[in-house]
């Protein structure tokens, strides 16, 4: 595949998770879109925020707010205070069908719904990384794994992460990837 010297279009999204007061989070998403053969260089057509505060012990959406810093069109930011219909929401099974349901097509603003859906699996990241610090030295009750499971092909109810554990392997930092299942004392295949 051959590129031509400038990008026709690069798009970044970035999401950024604090802990806060209280057992909850911030989470803060940017999605910046930019035509790098534009004059000036890099002319940035899109970049949006999308901040929430969520409470760790039901992960529900207690705060959201949206902003536009650079847009297209000057009524563009009129679509941002819909986005407060992020509170209330629990950010579990069903978040991706109701953010589809309030911010898809019309109903709000493509970019904005963008972040919202990648604020998902972002939180639920942070969330598992809030508690793990919180917890200190790793544990190995699969129950500290409930939040995770059937997730991915990994944490399926019959897959490599739940073996993983009954052999062993104790979760938390490094190293990564964590080795196969084979590398854990007493592992077994079955």
């Amino acid at each position: 595949m051959t590129h031509a010297e400038l990008p026709l279009h690069r798009r970044t999204i970035t999401v950024t998770a604090y802990q806060e007061d209280g057992g909850e989070i911030s989470v803060e998403a940017e999605l910046r879109d930019e035509r790098p053969w534009e004059q000036p260089p890099g002319g940035v057509v899109h970049r949006m925020v999308l901040a929430v505060r969520v409470r760790l012990a039901d992960m529900v959406i207690v705060a959201a707010e949206a902003g536009m810093k650079d847009f297209p069109h000057a009524e563009c930011p009129l679509i941002t205070p819909a986005f407060d219909q992020l509170v209330g929401l629990g950010v579990a099974a069903g978040y991706n069908r109701a953010v589809q349901d309030r911010f898809r097509g019309v109903s709000g603003c493509t970019h904005l719904y963008e972040l919202s859906r990648a604020l998902g699996p972002a939180v639920v990241q942070s969330a598992i990384s809030a508690r793990n610090r919180a917890a200190g030295p790793a544990s190995h009750d699969p129950r500290a794994t409930a939040r995770v499971l059937n997730s991915c092909h990994i944490w399926a109810p019959d897959g490599v992460g739940l073996r993983k554990l009954d052999a062993g392997w104790v979760p938390g930092p490094g190293p990564r990837p964590v080795p196969e299942l084979g590398h854990f004392q007493g592992a077994t295949d079955a």
